[in-house]
């Protein structure tokens, strides 16, 4: 499941639907049938989604930007939120027993959905260990803490969600807000803290997922948190883009050099440099203030 923010806060919503398209890619290479794919947004995509896909209309009003066209943090919250929660009402009649969230411009492993229909039922999993991949650069490096840095990092039952019963697809952005309360903040539009919401108010937890499940994509342009990947990574191969239903490659002098060249050696020297001092600033600012 995933979902679109609204056209006027892309700087290029054309982009946007590019990215989704890569995405759906990704989610739709599975090697097992078991799995829908739901896109909650405010303007349907002009591409063919594929029988596999439906998406589902909401008529929001834009957050209000913060910085250019996108919302500050609270209202990106809010807004994709209340999209998800719509997502889980229209998911419904599906009957699913395992939802991921999955953020509009990420990848997926192929055997995800394989793995989770081989375990009904299930607690959940959290992709505490994934990659980060910029399509930019042509490069990817091993993203540990994976669910501390992007949103497609959980694989929950439905029923954790606690879906309103009194509501559907069709309600409002308000009754929507109202009947997930809590939830639209800490798990449905924000993700770096859920694993402990669900056990301290689930008592549910959440088993790392035993392969990297997720790739979180950077560099796009379109990302909210504008994180990029600098410094030193893996030049894009064949086979990493087959696990994750990426477009294929073809490893060439620049993607190498954008991989291992000056410029990523002195990224990754410039970043190392600042870690090494970070002892001594603390002691010096301790030594300050006593």
């Amino acid at each position: 499941m995933t979902s679109l923010r609204h056209p006027r806060n892309a700087a290029d919503y054309g982009r946007v639907e590019e990215l989704l398209r890569l995405t759906l890619a990704s989610l739709t290479a599975q090697t097992s049938g078991e799995y829908v794919v739901l896109v909650v947004g405010n303007r349907a995509p002009g591409f063919d989604l594929g029988e596999r896909v439906r998406f589902v209309p909401v008529g929001f009003a834009p957050p209000e930007a913060a910085h250019g066209p996108h919302a500050d943090r609270d209202r990106f919250v809010r807004d994709k939120g209340s999209k998800i929660g719509v997502g889980l009402l229209a998911a419904r009649p599906y009957a699913p027993d395992h939802v991921m969230i999955v953020d509009a411009d990420d990848f997926v492993h192929r055997d995800l959905a394989a793995f989770t229909a081989r375990h009904p039922g299930h607690p959940g999993w959290v992709v505490d260990q994934g990659w980060v991949y910029s399509r930019a650069r042509g490069v990817y490096r091993r993203q540990p803490a994976f669910h501390r840095t992007c949103g497609t990092s959980l694989v929950v039952p439905f029923d954790a969600y606690g879906v309103p019963a009194h509501l559907d697809e069709t309600a409002t952005q308000e009754e929507v807000l109202a009947g997930y309360g809590e939830r639209v903040d800490h798990v449905l539009g924000a993700h770096r803290h859920a694993v402990e919401w669900f056990a301290r108010h689930q008592g549910r937890v959440l088993e790392p997922l035993p392969f990297r499940g997720a790739v979180y994509h950077v560099d796009t342009g379109e990302n909210h948190s504008g994180k990029r990947l600098r410094g030193l990574a893996r030049p894009l191969d064949p086979d990493f883009a087959a696990c994750y239903g990426l477009p294929p490659v073809r490893r060439t002098t620049a993607t190498l050099w954008s991989a291992v060249g000056p410029r990523a050696v002195a990224e990754t020297a410039l970043v190392l440099g600042r870690r090494a001092l970070r002892p001594v600033r603390r002691a010096l600012a301790a030594g300050a203030r006593s």
